[in-house]
Parts: structure tokens; sequence; C-alpha cells
């Protein structure tokens, strides 16, 4: 049995059972990744997957129940790996991280100001998508570290720490109504709005506070960047309701930002990791950089919890 025979099952899995694409993720050819599962069957004795004729249609029961060992095992073969890398490289080497666009503008600048400085033989390579391309980026072991607000939870295959929490403002331009008033739902109802897209950066609690109102919001436009959304009420389409942290009144002067934490309620970040993943000394000093709550002995004891325990909070 060789690393190369469990990475073509589990390669086959993840690209629908097409061995071409398999192949391809593989870096070698078509025969080669069937050959690769035959043996493997007969070594195992088993049948993994179902056939029709030299097509391969799905898992059997007992390739199933083979499945998650065979991810167990190239789990840890690449925490072997890393583990060595670390003893050779303590103050060297690459992390990657995914955030949404909301966290990479505004919430990380700071520590990966920090971090370059403590860490400057490692290279970033910083990765934005929306909260569900966070987590398959993390799932799939093309980042080490994920930052978003929503969907981390999700995925019991990974570990969501809360980092910090924050509120929405609504921004309008010098001399608008809504800076003479209170501001109510029934007067935020009364304008075209412009926010984020569905799924980003608190949406649903905006779209909560209206529906359990009894209103309907006109919402002219959505974007995912808070930049967009700014450049849009600039230009008079409509008002904004953006992260708080987006605003600043030294940078934003041709707009106005009113509080809108009692309307939309309190928003949680999270930073997320593979549960069952090798981290390296530079990557929990990465994390306790961007949310100082989060040290060492903290996420370690987090990470060694079973899935479904009780989690850390702020």
């Amino acid at each position: 049995m060789n690393f190369q025979q469990l990475r073509s099952m589990r390669e086959a899995v993840r690209c629908n059972f097409n061995l071409t694409d398999v192949a391809n993720a593989l870096h070698t050819s078509q025969p080669g990744v069937s050959r690769q599962i035959r043996e493997l069957e007969e070594e195992l004795g088993i049948e993994l997957f179902v056939r029709a004729g030299k097509r391969l249609t799905g898992l059997t029961e007992p390739g199933a129940h083979v499945l998650p060992i065979i991810e167990r095992l190239l789990l840890e073969s690449s925490n072997l790996k890393k583990a060595g890398q670390e003893f050779m490289a303590q103050q060297s080497g690459l992390l990657s991280i995914a955030a949404t666009h909301s966290q990479a503008r505004y919430a990380l600048p700071p520590a990966v100001q920090e971090f370059r400085s403590q860490f400057p033989n490692v290279k970033l390579h910083l990765h934005q998508g929306s909260p569900k391309q966070v987590a398959d980026m993390l799932m799939s072991g093309e980042v080490d570290v994920g930052i978003a607000t929503e969907a981390l939870n999700d995925y019991p295959e990974l570990v969501a720490l809360p980092c910090y929490r924050w509120t929405h403002s609504v921004i309008v331009p010098p001399g608008h109504a809504l800076l003479d008033g209170p501001l109510t739902l029934e007067s935020l109802a009364r304008f075209a709005l412009i926010t984020y897209d569905t799924g980003l950066t608190g949406r649903s609690h905006i779209d909560g506070a209206f529906t359990q109102r009894g209103l309907a919001p006109n919402i002219v436009l959505t974007a995912m960047d808070a930049d967009v959304i700014k450049t849009y009420v600039q230009l008079g389409m409509g008002v904004g309701i953006v992260a708080s942290i987006a605003y600043e009144a030294e940078r934003d002067t041709a707009l106005r930002a009113l509080d809108a934490g009692a309307l939309f309620g309190i928003n949680l970040t999270k930073l997320a990791v593979r549960r069952g993943g090798y981290l390296r000394g530079y990557v929990y000093a990465f994390i306790e950089s961007f949310a100082p709550t989060l040290n060492r002995a903290v996420v370690e004891k987090t990470l060694s919890e079973e899935p479904g325990a009780a989690s850390y909070d702020i």
C-alpha cells in the first residue's frame, strides 16, 4: 500500500468519479489512476467502487467505510511533513489566509503588518472570497487560516474561534434626512438601500430585522465590498448599510455614518482552522496578532476538543 493509491481513491471521490479529472489533479495518466485503485482494492481484499463497465459510478459500502480512514491517513501524512519542516525552518515558510472582502480590507491589515515585522521571512498569500469559498479553501488544505462572519460554524471539519464583535452603520451623504431624526427600521425602509450580497458581512441580521418588523426594504443594489457600496451612496443611488469598521470619518469625508447596532444587532467574526490539521508556530503567532485573546494555549485546547463540545467564547 502506498500514498499514491490512497490519493487516487480520495481524488476519485472528489472528482465525482471522473478518472480523467483525477489524472489531471494528480498529474498522472488515467491508466495509472485505474491501476493504483485496482492495486489498492487487491491489497485490501474489497471492492471500493461501483462500476459500470470501466467507469466508476460510486462508492461501495466498504468503500464508504474506508474513505474516512484514508482521509485521516493523508491528513496525518501532511501533518508529519509539516512537523519536519517546522523544525527545519522555524522562522520561514508560507502562510495562506482566506478572508471575506470586508475582513481583508479593514480588519486584517494591522495583524498582517505586525506579523510581517515578527516573521519577515514568511511569505503571505491572501485569498478573498465568500464565506463558503473561505470554508472550502480551508477544507481542501489550500489555506491555513480562514476569517469570516458567516458559514464557518457550519462545517464539523473546521474549528471556528470567535475573534471580535461588530455592528453595522448606515451611511448617507451630508444633509440627508436620516441625519435629522432617530434612526428606525421604518425610516430606513422609506429609502432605496445599498448593502452587502446575501450571505456576506452580517446580511442575514439585516434581512432578519426587517422581516421581524414586517417590513419589505427596497434594496436596489448589493455588493461584496463596502467600498463599492460607499461609492454608489456618494452617487446618490441610495442609503448604505455597511460594517462599522468600513467607515472612517477622516477618510470618508463625503459621507456621514449612523450607528445601526440597535437595529441589526451584534455580529461575531470568527477565525477557523482545519480540525486535525498541523499548525506551524508562526500560524499561532498570526492568530494571536489578529485576535489577542486567541493565544496558542487557547487554540490548542479548542483543537483538542471533540466536535460539538463547548467552544471557546468571548
